[in-house]
């Protein structure tokens, strides 16, 4: 991947941050922390490997996301936005009573394959998507981003056993490692380390990546997309609230509202690197 690329996508990363902010700090409420951590791997999905038209929401071939970790809509709906499949002022009503953008991603809005709402289940789903697909002779790929508490669950395990068992190559799943949950580190609530060798065990292919490096998350899917024979799960080692200093590795972010001080020094970090990215990519 050419350095202009890497700059694009960093761009467009730090642009979901901003647009998702702003949605949050529209509603008064939402997870800040986990949504930022997975803002490149979201940019390099729809702005660089995923195969999909803002156009055709729905079409058969394209390539499918489960946002297991569905709390975090803010960065889903902002790249959706961004990405075209609805207009961004959309995201003005976001939680709001009557509004269709509700703090779970709900799969009635464009380019949302699957609700979500209680952890532990987007991995079944997305399983059964690509088994379907896999079954059929269709050659897209089914994307499941999971949380590094949400793998605290059974379910997850079962899916994971199953997906294994079945070969289910059409499937790549992502472990969001932001190393911390709604109260603390996953370490003080209840390990799941080490995280890629229980993958392993099930007969999981296990690519272990810096999760807020484009270019790392970018070479990952290439080489997901060519495994045969196996799932693979992309154990991406990020950092909550990942882009402003303020957010990193801050517990009460997970959920919790920042202080007008806060809102105001978000943005001003936010916009000094899209205005620097910008210059790099226009350069």
């Amino acid at each position: 991947m050419n350095k202009t690329t890497i700059h694009e996508l960093e761009l467009w990363a730090y642009k979901i941050r901003k647009t998702a902010l702003q949605t949050i700090q529209t509603a008064g409420s939402g997870h800040i922390g986990g949504s930022f951590s997975i803002a490149e791997i979201l940019s390099v999905l729809y702005f660089n490997q995923m195969n999909v038209d803002p156009q055709q929401p729905d079409m058969e071939c394209r390539d499918r996301l489960v946002l297991s970790k569905g709390h975090c809509s803010p960065t889903l709906y902002a790249v959706l936005a961004l990405r075209g499949f609805f207009p961004p002022e959309h995201l003005a009503t976001f939680r709001k009573i009557d509004s269709d953008l509700s703090g779970h991603v709900e799969m009635h809005i464009p380019g949302v394959d699957m609700s979500a709402g209680s952890l532990g289940q987007g991995l079944s789903a997305a399983l059964g998507m690509a088994m379907y697909g896999k079954n059929r002779g269709s050659d897209y790929r089914v994307f499941c981003i999971m949380g590094d508490g949400e793998i605290q669950e059974g379910q997850i395990w079962e899916a994971a056993m199953a997906a294994g068992f079945y070969q289910a190559d059409h499937l790549i799943a992502f472990v969001d490692n932001n190393k911390l949950q709604l109260d603390g580190t996953l370490e003080e609530v209840m390990s799941p380390y080490p995280i890629g060798d229980k993958f392993r065990a099930f007969g999981w292919n296990v690519i272990e990546i810096a999760g807020n490096d484009v270019g790392q998350v970018a070479e990952a899917v290439e080489l997901a997309r060519v495994m045969t024979g196996k799932p693979t799960v992309i154990v991406a080692d990020t950092i909550k609230g990942k882009g402003v200093s303020v957010f990193e590795n801050q517990v009460r972010f997970h959920g919790g509202k920042p202080t007008e001080e806060e809102w105001e020094l978000a943005y001003a970090e936010l916009e000094d690197k899209i205005t620097k990215l910008e210059g790099c990519c226009n350069g």
